[in-house]
């Protein structure tokens, strides 16, 4: 049987396959070839003596290490217009690495009833899918949904934001739900290497993960700085067209980059992340790595 692994719990898996669930073991061969398993993947699943074990993965369009993934579409990044404020520059880090790696990034701005977030709105919508939230009324929830439906996504956010309640807004009953298979696989609430995948109504999943601080930009998302550009969706336009190869778009004359920067077709807080990204970038050499 084939089908997609939707929990992963100690040394055990929860695959969904043919339409029922199954729960399963991971030949150890994987370990020794140091695969392993993640929500998301594809899988092979056969019965053995009355039990079932995953046999084969079959290769990932991509994967995240934290939270562990493989195979997203898309991921929802939540942030609230107001208590607490936006990070910008970490919301700047993850959707550079999401595109980095394939993966569309949607934005989720909460508690539009406190605050106006037509501030941050306004640097994102014309780069991302941008929905502004009401977890109160539902406000804007069902056109998240019309954006994630079909497909696989992660919802990831910063504890205080209102993911919880935005959830039950998108799946309702989701935290009830989430509670009984924590109840199911033994897990208790402190387990903090934990996702939980939902089916959306309509079709797809939702993978409910931890904050923000577990969406990890270690050794295995770095963007070295020739690519980090590519990585801001709003600068392609003008990538290519600057007077001399190899600019950096930070200072130097005659950049593309700068020109629309100047011109108001680019965020300044989104080029300013792209500054601190770029330098960060500049910071890390490829042999080091190894030594992480």
């Amino acid at each position: 049987m084939r089908g997609m692994i939707i929990s992963a719990f100690g040394t055990g898996f929860k695959v969904g396959a043919e339409g029922r669930e199954i729960i399963c073991t991971a030949r150890g061969s994987f370990r020794s070839r140091e695969l392993a398993p993640l929500c998301g993947d594809e899988a092979e699943v056969e019965e053995h003596a009355g039990e079932y074990v995953i046999t084969k993965i079959y290769p990932r369009r991509n994967e995240i290490v934290r939270p562990p993934l493989a195979n997203l579409d898309s991921i929802v990044f939540v942030c609230s217009a107001v208590s607490p404020s936006p990070n910008l520059l970490n919301l700047d880090k993850f959707t550079a690495v999401s595109v980095f790696k394939g993966i569309k990034p949607v934005i989720a701005i909460t508690k539009t009833d406190l605050y106006d977030p037509e501030e941050y709105a306004k640097i994102y919508r014309p780069i991302f899918p941008t929905f502004l939230i009401d977890n109160i009324t539902g406000e804007g929830a069902e056109e998240l949904l019309a954006e994630i439906r079909g497909s696989f996504s992660a919802l990831c956010g910063n504890s205080g934001v209102g993911k919880s309640s935005l959830l039950n807004n998108l799946i309702p009953g989701a935290e009830a739900e989430v509670g009984e298979i924590s109840e199911k696989l033994g897990r208790g609430k402190n387990t903090t290497r934990r996702t939980d995948i939902l089916r959306l109504p309509g079709g797809g999943y939702l993978a409910d993960t931890p904050g923000f601080a577990a969406f990890s930009t270690d050794r295995y998302d770095i963007i070295f700085k020739e690519y980090l550009a590519d990585c801001f969706p709003e600068f392609s336009d003008f990538l290519g067209h600057c007077r001399y190869t190899g600019c950096s778009h930070r200072t130097e004359q005659g950049c593309a980059v700068l020109e629309a920067l100047r011109d108001g077709k680019i965020s300044p807080s989104r080029h300013a992340s792209y500054v601190k990204m770029y330098a960060e970038a500049e910071r890390i050499k490829p042999w080091e790595l190894k030594k992480r």
